[in-house]
C-alpha cells in the first residue's frame, strides 16, 4: 500500500511539473510600445511630463502586471526613468495604457529640444523591463522600442 501511494505522489508530481512546462513554453510575451507622452510641467530649470505606454497581451489568459521599470532616451541621450509599481491587468489579446511620469532637464533635453522646435519630430527610445503574473508563474522580460515622435503626427516606429 506505502509503495502504491508513493507511486501515486511521484506520477503526480511528473504530470505537474509537465503541464507548468508546457504552460511556460505556451506563454507569449507583452509587446510594449510607446504611445504618448505629454508636458505637465514646465520650471526654470526643467520639467515634467508623462509618457505613455501600452501593454499589449497577445496570450489567451489575463496578465497581471507588478512592475514596469524605464527608460526614456531622446535622440539617444537619457531623458529620465524609474519604475512603475502599481498593478496593473492586461485582459487576453487586450491593451492597457500604463502612464509614467518622468522629471527633466532642460540642460539633458537641450539638443532634443532643438530639433524638436526645429522640425517638429524628435527620435526616441524607451526600454526596460515588465513583470507579470500569469497561471503558469510569473515573468520579467524586456523591452526596448524606438520611433520618431512628431508634433504633428504623433508617434511612428
Amino acid at each position: 500500500m506505502r509503495i502504491i501511494k508513493s507511486v501515486t505522489l511521484g506520477t503526480l508530481l511528473v504530470a505537474l511539473a509537465a503541464c507548468a512546462t508546457l504552460g511556460r513554453q505556451a506563454f507569449r510575451e507583452p509587446v510594449v510600445t510607446f504611445k504618448d507622452a505629454k508636458v505637465t510641467g514646465l520650471g526654470l530649470t526643467g520639467g515634467s511630463l508623462e509618457v505613455v505606454l501600452d501593454v499589449y497581451n497577445p496570450n489567451n489568459f489575463k496578465l497581471d502586471g507588478t512592475k514596469l521599470t524605464y527608460t526614456v532616451l531622446v535622440d539617444s541621450l537619457p531623458l529620465g526613468g524609474g519604475a512603475y509599481e502599481s498593478k496593473f491587468t492586461v485582459t487576453e489579446k487586450g491593451t492597457s495604457s500604463v502612464t509614467l511620469p518622468i522629471q527633466f532637464t532642460y540642460t539633458g533635453m537641450g539638443a532634443a529640444g532643438r530639433q524638436l522646435m526645429e522640425t517638429g519630430s524628435v527620435k526616441y527610445r524607451v526600454r526596460g523591463d515588465v513583470t507579470v503574473a500569469t497561471p503558469v508563474g510569473s515573468f520579467t522580460r524586456p523591452y526596448d522600442q524606438t520611433g520618431t515622435f512628431s508634433t504633428l503626427k504623433g508617434t511612428s516606429r
